[in-house]
């Protein structure tokens, strides 16, 4: 990994997440950021020594002890260097800080070596609604 510094809370502007998550072809809404940041326990951000946003990582919770990894993020051209690795281990050292005892994580069935071998995620049952799919409420 190249030189990236890592950093806890530290500002990062909606436009950067917007360029950093259509760098991999995600689908960025503007706005975004500074409509969920208020609800964060916190977020690590990836930067390379020129400043530029190479890799973010939210952290979500329920205020006690339950803390959600949502959004982790690097760009493409970063990607394979141990960054994300690093973004999540961010993220479990500030949750546990913040008193949380769990640390939850979705992903897509491709990405399960990544959270599993490289993050120290176990499995679990869990449940999930797709909350587009149900019927309109009446």
């Amino acid at each position: 990994m190249g030189k990236v510094e890592f950093a806890w809370r530290a500002r990062v502007e909606d436009h950067e997440l917007v360029r950093l998550t259509t760098a991999y072809g995600g689908v960025a809404k503007a706005g975004w950021w500074d409509r969920i940041r208020p609800y964060s326990l916190g977020w690590v951000s990836a930067r390379r020594a020129d400043g530029y946003l190479v890799g973010f990582a939210n952290v979500a919770w329920d205020g006690d002890d339950h803390a959600f990894l949502l959004d982790p993020k690097v760009h493409p051209d970063e990607q394979r260097q141990g960054i994300g690795t690093e973004l999540v281990a961010w993220c479990a050292r500030y949750a546990k800080l913040a008193g949380c005892e769990w640390l939850h994580v979705d992903f897509d069935e491709p990405l399960a070596p990544f959270y599993f071998s490289a993050c120290g995620f176990r499995s679990t049952p869990a449940g999930l609604i797709h909350l587009p799919s149900l019927e309109p409420a009446t």
